[in-house]
């Protein structure tokens, strides 16, 4: 009998010091990027809080520890972001730190692929706002 073996995402790209690589590489890049100004404006002035809930979000995400459920309980992801005012600049902006950080981060085309494309609809799903 054949055993099939999986492995997830969060294993596929190197666990948690890739996880921390493109969280950290995604804030430094929307904290310096013009091209994320409209999505740097919608957090807060310190990035350090938002950069941890990220790492733990994408760590459960890609199949690590859920270490967001553990510590916040449900995403609810588009509801904790109605505060923030989201249109298709703010998600531009994030995708286009998304993109550079997960370029860096993960070095195996079709891993990237298999993490882009879900992202995508989730930052889209985000849109609460016009103009």
């Amino acid at each position: 009998m054949e055993v099939l073996q999986t492995t997830t995402l969060y294993d596929a790209i190197g666990g948690e010091a890739t996880v921390r690589r493109l969280v950290q590489r995604f804030y430094v890049i929307m904290d310096t990027a013009p091209e994320a100004a409209a999505c740097r404006a919608v957090h807060p002035p310190d990035l350090a809080g938002s950069e941890a809930k990220l790492y733990d979000y994408f760590t459960g995400w890609l199949g690590g520890p859920p270490l967001y459920t553990s510590k916040h309980g449900h995403p609810m992801l588009r509801r904790r972001h109605f505060a923030a005012r989201i249109g298709q600049e703010e998600i531009e902006g994030w995708i286009f730190c998304f993109d550079r950080a997960l370029e860096e981060a993960v070095p195996h085309p079709r891993l990237r692929e298999l993490i882009r494309e879900p992202i995508l609809k989730l930052a889209h799903h985000m849109h609460n706002a016009e103009g």
